[in-house]
């Protein structure tokens, strides 16, 4: 269930279903868990995953994982101990259920951050112990999406381009932007003037009968649930693929808003979401935007570690 507003000003306490588990023990919200030195806090020198929970278990959680250790490498970390990260993936969703049936709710949202550990206070590292926390909380998958273009832009030719990495705080400025515009997602252009992705989610566009999303050399993250769709587009015959050098400029966004185009988001916890609103324009949901929501939710529920 979506949480309720505070009032501002107002102290707020965490949902009844938020567990956490930090570096080998189940922690509260409230406990400090973490160095206040932890390079993570300091510079956000980590990486992270957020996985969908269904039947509470983590959703595609093999793939998410490979994609850590991805983004640890790329940040020039060591991969994270896998069997430990399940272990406390194990751990957070058993409390998690045990909670539930206690009456605290299901949740819905879970989430992997892996940190350098405790650091000096500059960009610098210092050898030792990795930072493990994993938590899960209540989440809501919201049907239809309302996008805003970002005056911002991504730099694909960053150091960090495609890793998902803990340093989020220009997707805190876009986003919160959107969101002060009425929408709940921010679309990004790169240096190029090209469509790029999403804070939190990667595009799709759909125009003339099919789905086309950016290049990953465009910048954008190699989502999971985007990689899903263009296998299970594949596999079912839906037309979904990924565009050629130039396919989509930043203005192919003009389309959306004309009705001569549609367009789609995908993301952990979104799920495979069409936009029904652009820069404060009504839009609609494509034909093949739709079908690839209903191919989506039908096979996620065959297997839940595709």
């Amino acid at each position: 269930m979506t949480q309720p507003l505070p009032t501002p000003g107002a102290p707020t306490a965490p949902p009844e279903n938020l567990v956490v588990w930090a570096d080998g023990r189940l922690v509260t919200p409230g406990d400090r868990a973490l160095s206040a030195v932890d390079h993570g806090i300091t510079v956000g020198d980590g990486v992270f995953e957020t996985c969908a929970v269904f039947d509470d278990q983590a959703f595609a959680l093999t793939r998410h994982l490979r994609r850590l250790a991805r983004s640890a490498r790329g940040l020039g970390l060591d991969a994270p101990d896998d069997a430990l990260v399940r272990d406390a993936v194990a751990q957070v969703l058993d409390e998690a259920r045990t909670r539930a049936s206690g009456g605290a709710g299901a949740v819905g949202r879970l989430r992997i951050t892996v940190t350098a550990g405790i650091g000096p206070l500059g960009s610098g590292r210092t050898p030792g112990a990795q930072t493990v926390v994993v938590a899960a909380g209540p989440a809501t998958i919201v049907a239809r999406g309302r996008a805003v273009r970002s005056p911002w832009t991504r730099n694909e030719r960053s150091a960090v381009a495609g890793l998902k990495t803990t340093s989020y705080a220009e997707n805190v400025v876009a986003l919160a932007d959107a969101v002060a515009k009425g929408g709940d997602e921010a679309l990004l252009a790169n240096t190029q003037g090209e469509l790029c992705e999403g804070t939190g989610a990667n595009v799709f566009v759909e125009r003339d009968g099919e789905l086309v999303t950016p290049l990953l050399s465009s910048g954008c993250l190699a989502g999971i649930t985007r990689e899903l769709l263009l296998e299970w587009a594949a596999e079912d015959g839906l037309p979904v693929r990924e565009a050629f050098p130039g396919e989509l400029p930043f203005d192919v966004l003009d389309e959306v808003t004309d009705g001569r185009a549609g367009l789609l988001l995908t993301g952990s916890v979104r799920n495979v979401q069409p936009v029904a609103w652009l820069d404060g324009v009504d839009v609609e949901a494509g034909t093949v935007s739709l079908a690839a929501r209903e191919l989506f939710e039908r096979r996620r529920r065959e297997r839940l570690d595709p």
